[in-house]
């Protein structure tokens, strides 16, 4: 069986039309791989302008919305990459990081980059485990 492309409603719009990606994929040994996720929301439109936290809350409900169509969960989670347009922001995204992963969070890996659009403050892709089907 080969990979799965992974399909949610919440984000119909991914992959963006302009950038040649999916939202996530699935391995047929239960692996969960999410696209590096901003916070666009369900209109295309990106949440909190100039507002890190708002970002990051948005992003992480994207990627619920990703896990959730691979039947994964965020406690599934193994590792996360968190990609921060300004090292200042890093606390306020922590405090959001937090409060999906505040139990046994998973490995991740903080990064300052240059990320697709000036306004976005924060992107954040995620691998997870579901089991093999």
């Amino acid at each position: 069986m080969p990979k799965q492309i992974v399909r949610t409603k919440e984000l119909s719009y991914l992959p963006h039309e302009d950038y040649p990606y999916s939202a996530g994929t699935k391995a047929p040994n239960g692996m969960v791989y999410t696209a590096g996720l901003v916070a666009w929301d369900a209109k295309k439109k990106l949440v909190g302008l100039g507002d890190v936290a708002a970002q990051t809350r948005q992003v992480l409900k994207n990627m619920k919305a990703v896990l959730a169509a691979a039947g994964a969960k965020p406690s599934d989670v193994l590792k996360c990459n968190v990609y921060l347009s300004d090292m200042r922001y890093f606390p306020a995204m922590n405090r959001e990081f937090k409060k999906m992963f505040s139990k046994d969070p998973p490995a991740r890996t903080t990064v300052l980059a240059v990320l697709a659009e000036p306004e976005m403050l924060v992107e954040i892709e995620a691998v997870a485990y579901v089991g093999e089907k």
